[in-house]
């Protein structure tokens, strides 16, 4: 039962016109005898269906947790210097990015409690989101918060190879919560969250991250660097 609820939960408003133009699309292929791709009809708007889900996420509730904002994998956990657009000087920081493949929710969620500072969206290329210089080159919309303990943190949606579109609903000034849905992503791509000055990452490499769930480091901790093995 458990198996079958995690498939069947809620779909983002975002991916009904996309199901029902896949619905619509097999639908004509019956109609004009087309048997032979009825199944691959079917087939996508199945997955269509599963891309667009939302489900309810249960968020780590203490203060100064940053939380996970996609789904995915932890692809790179380094230093870098935050985009340019959102001034915030040059000055290295803890990046940590999450790659969201096709078979990922991509419903993203904002990582901590805090403020919107200022945004900005970035035109680009739609090169693999698995790639180094996709944090340059890419399309994006990045993200400046103000935490509620005084540090600012950065968070950068990148479209990937196939995604063709980012969507953002957060507002400039708004007071949000950690777990909040903040955008989305189609399909297939990248999260990278700038972590404040001296916190470092509590998330290793390959390691699944779970949106609005997953806690990828800390306001309050000054742990070392975390590895990870696998087993």
């Amino acid at each position: 039962m458990e198996t079958i609820l995690s498939v069947f939960v809620p779909i983002h408003k975002e991916g009904f016109k996309y199901i029902g133009v896949f619905a619509v699309a097999t639908f004509l292929m019956m109609l004009m005898g087309l048997d032979f791709l009825v199944p691959i009809g079917i087939i996508l708007t199945l997955w269509c269906a599963y891309f667009f889900r939302d489900p309810d996420r249960v968020t780590p509730q203490k203060e100064g947790l940053i939380i996970a904002p996609a789904d995915g994998v932890v692809q790179s956990v380094k230093k870098s210097v935050p985009p340019a657009e959102l001034d915030m000087g040059n000055e290295e920081r803890i990046r940590v990015s999450i790659f969201m493949n096709v078979f990922d929710v991509h419903v993203n969620r904002v990582p901590v409690d805090g403020k919107v500072i200022r945004q900005a969206y970035t035109p680009g290329k739609y090169l693999n989101a698995s790639l180094e210089k996709a944090s340059q080159d890419n399309e994006r919309h990045a993200i400046l918060m103000e935490t509620e303990s005084g540090n600012d943190i950065a968070f950068v949606q990148i479209a990937g190879l196939v995604a063709r579109r980012i969507l953002c609903w957060a507002e400039d000034g708004k007071e949000m919560k950690a777990g909040e849905r903040f955008g989305l992503i189609r399909f297939g791509s990248r999260v990278d969250v700038y972590l404040p000055v001296g916190i470092n990452s509590l998330v290793a490499v390959g390691q699944t991250a779970i949106a609005g769930e997953t806690v990828i480091a800390s306001e309050k901790g000054r742990e070392k660097q975390r590895d990870g093995e696998i087993r």
